[in-house]
């Protein structure tokens, strides 16, 4: 069963960081394009880019509803020419693009079994095919950047074995490879690429997901217990962890996967307890 993630927006906000530190100015009137920006952690790592001093251009399938300051442009991350167009505006609009990174995703439930050919094909061409087109897209405006950068998102259920994901876990899996390869590649370049992995994170997809269950309270419960930190990741502090290695105060990481996971992927510790 495929089911696509939503719900937030992006707002002009203030200039302060997820931290509480102002922040104007630290990606001096770079470019960014944030794709899947116009919800859940998507939406946030626009607002903390916008934060820090950034010009920025929203990629969506509903790029009209973005508000705010953000140029938002509709664009289907599974076709090519939709990709090439929402580029070519961003350019036009700016004259220059310097941060790429790649939110647009969809999820996907269930085991081998349970997931079609064509689900395949869908989440696959939208969680990995959509990133190469989007970077292969950018890539020539981002060779002029003096401070180019692409951050990913991957997760925690590309690393460690989560029941009921199998397709969404290889998809992601993937994406963490390409980053890897993708740093390899564009060094030379001046491009660096690196990826985030948030684990559980506390977005509407989830809460919706959460709501629809027999008992949603001890579901909610549950979850947070599987938690070393007893909560859910926020969307604020994935997008701190973007913005970090979009920064160009990060010139020296590249080829680095950062995990935003409240510890559930590296620490061994009992389950809090309710």
């Amino acid at each position: 069963m495929l089911v696509a993630r939503g719900g937030g927006g992006v707002s002009g906000g203030d200039s302060r960081s997820s931290g509480g530190t102002d922040r104007d100015g630290e990606f001096g009137g770079r470019v960014a394009i944030v794709t899947g920006g116009a919800s859940g952690i998507g939406a946030a790592v626009a607002e903390e880019l916008l934060a820090r001093g950034a010009q920025l251009a929203v990629f969506d399938l509903d790029g009209a509803s973005v508000a705010g300051p953000a140029l938002g442009v509709s664009v289907d991350v599974s076709d090519r020419a939709s990709v090439d167009a929402g580029v070519a505006a961003v350019l036009d609009r700016f004259g220059r693009l310097d941060v790429v990174v790649n939110c647009a995703g969809i999820g996907a439930f269930g085991t081998v079994e349970d997931s079609s050919d064509d689900d395949w094909a869908r989440v696959l061409d939208v969680n990995v095919r959509g990133v190469a087109r989007v970077c292969a897209a950018a890539m020539p405006a981002l060779r002029e950047s003096d401070a180019a950068a692409i951050v990913n998102l991957t997760s925690i259920a590309a690393t460690t074995g989560i029941q009921q994901r199998a397709l969404y876990s290889a998809t992601k899996g993937a994406v963490h490879a390409l980053t890897l390869a993708m740093a390899a590649d564009h060094v030379h370049d001046g491009i660096r690429v690196n990826a985030v992995s948030p684990g559980t994170t506390d977005t509407p997809w989830v809460q919706r997901m959460v709501a629809n269950v027999a008992d949603p309270e001890a579901e909610r419960a549950a979850m947070n217990a599987r938690q070393p930190t007893g909560r859910l990741v926020t969307p604020a502090e994935v997008a701190g962890a973007v913005a970090y290695l979009a920064s160009p105060l990060s010139a020296s990481t590249t080829g680095s996967v950062l995990s935003v996971d409240g510890g559930f992927g590296g620490l061994r510790v009992r389950p809090v307890q309710a």
